[in-house]
């Protein structure tokens, strides 16, 4: 899933480039079915995303379901990270907020 692909654009008159929105990440519930890992030097959000969803894509959920932000792939070493269990909840509720406005 392309998380941009329902993110409406819009042009800047000025220079006629092209800007998406700013993406809204919903709220992510706490689940009894959450997994937690600890970070180690060399962890990387993609990679996570990968392991656990089998979609490197999808690596915005474990930053935003951790209160992180930022722009760096890289977690803290050392962090205990929380990885939703339920993405396609996650998912359907991220395209409701992103959608074309």
């Amino acid at each position: 899933m392309n998380r941009y692909q329902n993110i409406e654009q819009t042009r800047y008159s000025g220079t006629g480039s092209l800007y998406y929105y700013n993406n809204i990440y919903p709220d992510i519930p706490f689940s009894e079915k959450d997994n937690y890992v600890i970070t180690t030097l060399g962890d990387r959000f993609d990679i996570l995303a990968n392991n656990f969803y089998g979609d490197p894509t999808l690596w915005w959920i474990i930053p935003s379901a951790n209160g992180i932000s930022g722009d760096s792939l890289y977690p803290e070493p050392g962090t205990q990270l929380r990885i939703p269990s339920d993405i396609r909840s996650i998912i359907n509720q991220y395209q409701s907020v992103n959608t074309v406005r």
